[in-house]
């Protein structure tokens, strides 16, 4: 006799967040035997402070909760042994939710894990969900890099990534930190970062905030930066010396907005600080720590 499916009725309780964190937990070998598998204190467990993501939707993460509440918690976290502690490896969202929901207990698979091999699986973890956005998700490869002296086929090896994309990924590290701000909060795509990299700082900066005012797609931005890398150079150069281009690049990376040093002699002169929203200045200001009129 043929053995019958759960039915559509049946499987249609299951949140979809858990048929895929199930999936997932298979595909990164985190599968466990029923031994394996153990009752932890939710006050005995504790986020790694190192993993890779910072942000955590709120929205998606009270879903989770409320499907919690109804049905618990059906795949368990992986951790590791942390003195009497224990860390999270994977896992990190059904531990908050479980929390939210009011949960003293979570089930949990414990891992014998070297620090290496515990931030690849939760880089792969988080890549595979698509929760990372490209800035946290360039900050964990880097630190696969620095700490870890692999190389970028290494890395893209042990994450399941090209060469190319892993090295794509890193140089966003390069951005101005305002433009790598635009991307951890996800006003910026991935494309809208690649087409930036070419240009000057500036350049960059002055780009990715026009892309987020006016909502522009990656193929204008990319229009829009070929344009600006034909555009003849010769009034630069004669223009604005490299000392003072260097000042300016300084200065827009620093302080997040378009500056200029105007000077004729480099005894006097003036720094000019443009700013395209009541926003922008507003942001200006608290960072220079000038307090604005009521």
């Amino acid at each position: 006799m043929a053995k019958k499916g759960l039915g559509r009725g049946f499987s249609s309780l299951i949140p979809t967040e858990m048929i895929i964190d199930e999936k997932i937990d298979s595909e990164l070998g985190l599968e466990y035997n029923k031994s394996q598998l153990k009752e932890l204190k939710i006050s005995d467990i504790s986020p790694d402070p190192e993993q890779p993501r910072r942000h955590f939707n709120k929205e998606k993460l009270e879903e989770l909760v409320n499907s919690i509440r109804i049905h618990g918690v059906l795949q368990p976290i992986v951790v590791v042994r942390k003195n009497s502690k224990f860390l999270i490896v994977a896992g990190e969202r059904r531990y908050r939710a479980s929390k939210l929901a009011g949960l003293e207990r979570v089930p949990a698979v414990i891992r014998e894990l070297s620090d290496q091999n515990r931030l690849e699986l939760s880089l792969i973890e988080n890549i595979q969900r698509e929760n990372l956005n490209p800035i946290e998700e360039a900050q964990g490869l880097k630190r696969l890099v620095d700490e870890f002296g692999l190389t970028h086929e290494t890395v893209a090896e042990a994450v399941g990534r090209s060469r190319s994309a892993v090295s794509n990924s890193l140089r966003l590290l390069a951005l101005p930190e305002p433009v790598q701000e635009m991307l951890f909060l996800r006003q910026l795509e991935m494309g809208h970062a690649r087409a930036l990299l070419p240009l000057p700082v500036m350049e960059q900066l002055s780009l990715a905030q026009k892309a987020v005012k006016n909502d522009w797609s990656v193929r204008e931005v990319e229009r829009r930066s070929q344009l600006a890398q034909q555009a003849p150079q010769e009034k630069k150069s004669k223009t604005v010396s490299p000392d003072i281009r260097y000042l300016n690049e300084a200065l827009t990376e620093k302080l997040g907005v378009r500056a200029e040093v105007q000077t004729a002699n480099h005894k006097r002169g003036k720094v000019v600080l443009h700013f395209d929203s009541p926003e922008t200045f507003a942001r200006l200001m608290r960072q220079l720590d000038v307090k604005l009129p009521d």
